[in-house]
């Protein structure tokens, strides 16, 4: 299997199953002389391992990282960082009934036709066990950032969308984000959503959401012109994530209802410094970063593990029926929220290293 590893200058590849012993990645192109230490990672894995509330999957991993190279005396010493976390909680057997059966919206028979063998247990490397480690490369790109263009740039992920159901922007609440279990801004939405995901439990099945992603305190400058464009950059990355299925930066895929007049950023002079008056292109021109916010946002599919009976086929090419057991995200965009985060910082990082 090749393409395990994304970036330029900033670049990580991951490493690991599910099921397996361990997962982890290697790090290159970090500066040397940098403060890191395991501290500095493991708050950003807190908030997306799993088992923390019922609207989660209750598989109970600590997610505890370790760091196996690349740091002398509690600095980076500008040679590959490898990381590594072990598992704990694996249940194979939960996956011992639907070994020669594929699953439907899952990567299982995608993986079968191409390598000609698959791993079963929580769909081995295909399981978003993986982007644990996507995680811990975004908190080491935070460091690269700050070292670069200062500590007032941020990288912050919400909730915005579960369903059919979306938040008010106008209750958007900065501080309430990591105040609640479901990454979300708006306070009068949370007991909608809890009912939504009860309800699909009982019914048997799942459903999907949308991230809102955002870069603060970005220079303009950042981007290459005309295929390592930050924003392609940016999609690419998000769209590497599991079960993401679309990605739209600023007004997006919004931007068929508005005409040239109303979507334009336009631009004035304040205090003799250039303006704009609204962010219609998330922070991004030509590839290359405004100074502006970058907003993006990404949807995530309902989870495809669900114990509702469907029809598939198995390994023999017979039709048969499934229904997949286990431990299972009712709607696994929720932790994807700092997974979002990450990839929107290790793009950043490895821009930053390009322009500086």
């Amino acid at each position: 299997m090749s393409s395990n590893s994304i970036g330029k200058l900033f670049s990580f590849s991951t490493w690991g199953e599910s099921h397996g012993k361990a997962i982890g990645c290697v790090i290159d192109g970090v500066p040397s002389n940098i403060d890191l230490s395991e501290k500095d990672i493991q708050p950003y894995l807190n908030k997306r391992k799993p088992g923390q509330s019922k609207y989660t999957t209750q598989r109970k991993e600590d997610d505890k990282i370790e760091i196996l190279s690349g740091i002398f005396e509690g600095k980076t010493t500008g040679h590959p960082i490898s990381l590594i976390i072990y598992n704990k909680d694996q249940r194979s057997k939960d996956y011992s009934e639907i070994k020669e059966k594929f699953r439907p919206g899952h990567a299982d028979y995608t993986y079968w036709k191409k390598y000609g063998i698959r791993d079963y247990r929580g769909g081995g490397r295909s399981s978003a066990r993986e982007t644990a480690m996507r995680v811990a490369a975004g908190a080491i790109a935070r460091k690269v950032i700050w070292e670069k263009i200062g500590n007032q740039a941020k990288i912050s992920g919400a909730l915005i969308q579960i369903g059919n159901s979306k938040i008010n922007y106008d209750n958007w609440n900065e501080n309430f984000i990591s105040e609640n279990e479901f990454f979300c801004p708006d306070k009068k939405i949370i007991t909608e959503w809890k009912n939504l995901i009860d309800n699909a439990r009982k019914d048997g099945s799942s459903l999907g959401a949308i991230i809102e992603v955002r870069a603060s305190g970005i220079p303009a400058g950042l981007g290459e012109p005309i295929y390592d464009k930050l924003d392609s950059d940016i999609a690419k990355a998000l769209m590497t994530i599991n079960a993401v299925k679309g990605v739209e930066i600023g007004n997006g895929f919004n931007s068929v209802n508005e005409d040239g007049k109303t979507n334009v950023d336009e631009m004035i002079l304040k205090n003799g410094k250039p303006t704009f008056l609204s962010n219609n292109n998330g922070g991004i021109l030509g590839g290359i970063s405004s100074g502006q916010n970058i907003v993006c946002r990404f949807v995530v599919k309902p989870t495809s593990s669900i114990i509702s009976e469907r029809k598939t086929i198995d390994i023999n090419m017979q039709e048969t029926t499934i229904s997949t057991k286990g431990r299972h995200d009712p709607c696994v965009g929720i932790r994807a929220v700092p997974v979002g985060e990450a990839m929107l910082a290790t793009t950043i990082a490895d821009h930053c290293l390009r322009y500086f």
